[in-house]
């Protein structure tokens, strides 16, 4: 997709999901949505934005996140207490996060059959399912 179309694309998206495309929302947009899913972290993408010269600070790109994520553009998985990424593929999926590099790739919904569910407390119902399976490099072997 040339520039301009993935802009009007992103000018779309943003109106469609209910916010306001405005400049700098359009320049993350970009960032996160012109290169397929990804996974990313509020201070990658700051330091992507700084990169591209997009003046922005990272209280903008965290809000920005935050509002991508209320409004369904974005998919916010909690991996540790003080670490978050913000996915851009927001279907049904899981994830493999890699503890001693900070990496986190999907793993498709139909990879993992999860059994029996125990029921929600009382009042409430379960929305959804997300497994993340943490995994660490192997040791590559003495020779």
């Amino acid at each position: 997709m040339d520039r301009l179309r993935t802009h009007t694309h992103n000018i779309e998206r943003l109106k469609a999901a209910g916010l306001r495309p405005t400049r700098q929302r359009l320049a993350l947009a970009q960032l996160l949505f012109g290169t397929g899913d990804r996974h990313v972290t509020a201070e990658q993408l700051h330091g992507e934005a700084l990169e591209a010269r997009v003046p922005v600070s990272l209280a903008t790109v965290y809000n920005t996140l935050h509002q991508f994520t209320e409004s369904g553009l974005l998919r916010e998985v909690v991996v540790e207490a003080s670490r978050s990424y913000f996915d851009t593929n927001t279907g049904r999926h899981h994830h493999f996060f890699v503890t001693d590099s900070g990496d986190l790739m999907d793993i498709p919904a139909g990879d993992i059959a999860l059994g029996e569910l125990p029921l929600p407390p009382e009042g409430t119902e379960i929305d959804s399912v997300e497994v993340i399976i943490r995994v660490r490099r192997e040791p590559r072997a003495a020779g």
